[in-house]
């Protein structure tokens, strides 16, 4: 059994939400909730939080306590909430909001963004924990940044045997990383460690693969799945996705880190009141503005498999973007087409795979004849909807694309619409479609919600006030239905 020698023996730990095993919906839903309150005064803040995340999916009948732990546990790991008193308390006249990585989140729908944020900033140490634990972090010389090193050393292996089939199990990466000072005190080099578990391997070196043991290095492995940085088939070797390869040495050569500790690791002289100190600058460095790094997702990148299966999605995508062109070549609509697609704007490529679903619905209604009628908006116009279409009688059929993109399938049960969305929802009534698309790695979902305003009247769904516009909370096993995405084929 692998031992690291005590005197290099450190545990490194983090916080833990209790994602139920559905980290992605929830992590959706709790930045959606937060957007949705905006500032408030804490206490405000916190209870009407707390009322909210009770109405998640497996929240009925918790305790108040229990959501408490939920959103702080949530808050602290991804940094979604700035504060304008003391960080980790709450500060009796101060104020929350939510923070630029929570309102990314809720408007751009891209989890696998905002997992790779995460995980670009995640150090330790960092105030993601409790100040207690995060001074012995400091006093023991931590100086580390995990999914950085994994990423390396992962690329080391795959150089250096000339292949990239080379991968890490969680207890690799917990004994021979994250509970060794060498690595994560004296920054031994991340060919040392593949040579230290290659070299385990040929031995048939076991180690201790309790859950407990190894549950922090497990998170960050599956954390960088989530991100798209990672793939792994059963859950216990895990592998680089070769195509987030530009994603990966953006990881591997960044040397952005918040040194807020560093003279307190320099000196091991952390407290109590040094680390509080520092929170502040903490939860600044997590919420800067990122926009130059750009870890935004390539959707195409995220659900192909490999890159056969890339080069047919870019193909299936130039083929559509050519066909909307030939449909209207007014100026009004090409001015809205001043760039070509980006498969980088979730909200780009939603409306795309909508805008051949319904192509391929009049195709497969035998009225190709319409097919010209169906077109993109401009999104300058703000007309309250995206997408243009037509059923097989040739009315009108106004759409508005709400696209998610997840690792896994989401629950969902809510959407946000604007007060141009909704003030067109009630004009035109039962011609007003929702369609909710859901893209995820090996499944895409189209949900359809017909008529939103008058399912209001009727009492089918439930309609909140929020953030300008309006939340509609529904039960889709009750409103609405499921179809089959079509993909368009001339």
């Amino acid at each position: 059994m692998y031992k690291i020698p005590q005197e290099y023996y450190f545990r490194l730990h983090h916080c833990r939400p209790r994602f139920k095993g559905d980290p992605e919906s929830v992590l959706l839903y709790v930045a959606q909730t937060y957007v949705n309150i905006g500032r408030q005064e804490c206490y405000a803040f916190r209870d009407q939080a707390n009322n909210r995340l009770l109405q998640y999916a497996d929240n009925f009948g918790k305790t108040i306590k229990t959501m408490d732990n939920w959103r702080t546990e949530i808050s602290a790991l991804f940094s979604f909430v700035k504060t304008d008193g003391n960080y980790g308390r709450i500060t009796s006249g101060a104020h929350y909001w939510p923070s630029r990585r929570a309102t990314e989140l809720a408007e751009k729908q891209d989890l696998a963004e905002a997992f790779k944020t995460f995980l670009y900033n995640f150090q330790y140490p960092g105030g993601h924990i409790k100040a207690g634990h995060l001074c012995e972090q400091i006093n023991n010389g931590i100086h580390f940044k995990p999914a950085q090193y994994i990423l390396k050393v992962l690329r080391e292996a795959n150089r250096e045997t000339g292949r990239n089939s080379f991968g890490m199990t969680k207890e690799e990466a917990c004994h021979c990383i994250f509970n060794d000072l060498r690595v994560t005190r004296d920054g031994r080099s991340p060919m040392e460690t593949w040579k230290l578990i290659s070299g385990n391997r040929d031995s048939g070196v076991d180690y201790d693969g309790k859950g407990d043991v190894i549950r922090y290095a497990g998170d960050i492995l599956d954390y960088l799945v989530l991100a798209n940085l990672m793939k792994t088939y059963d859950g216990r070797m895990y592998f680089l996705n070769r195509l987030e390869e530009e994603t990966i040495i953006k990881f591997c050569e960044s040397s952005e880190w918040y040194g807020g500790y560093d003279a307190m690791i320099k000196r091991r002289s952390a407290n109590i009141d040094s680390v509080r100190d520092a929170a502040e600058g903490w939860f600044e460095y997590t919420d800067r503005d990122m926009s130059a790094t750009d870890l935004s997702t390539d959707i195409l990148v995220y659900i192909a498999e490999d890159e056969n299966e890339l080069a047919e999605l870019k193909k299936a995508a130039a083929e559509m973007d050519i066909l909307e062109a030939q449909n209207d070549s007014t100026e009004s609509h090409l001015s809205s087409r001043y760039e070509r697609l980006s498969t980088k704007e979730i909200g780009d490529i939603g409306e795309n795979l909508v805008l051949g679903h319904e192509c391929m619905r009049m195709k497969l209604g035998g009225k190709e004849d319409l097919i010209h009628l169906i077109k993109r908006m401009p999104t300058q116009y703000s007309v309250g909807y995206d997408i243009l279409s037509v059923e097989l009688d040739a009315r009108k059929r106004f759409i508005e694309v709400k696209t998610t993109v997840s690792s896994r399938p989401l629950q969902f049960n809510s959407v946000h619409l604007t007060p141009n969305e909704w003030n067109m929802a009630d004009t035109v009534n039962d011609r007003y479609y929702i369609y909710r698309l859901a893209i995820a790695k090996n499944e895409r979902k189209l949900y359809l919600l017909q008529d939103p305003v008058g399912l209001y009247k009727r009492s089918k769904v439930r309609m909140v006030p929020a953030n300008g516009g309006v939340d509609i909370t529904f039960d889709p096993s009750e409103v609405g239905s499921m179809e089959e995405l079509l993909t368009w084929t001339s």
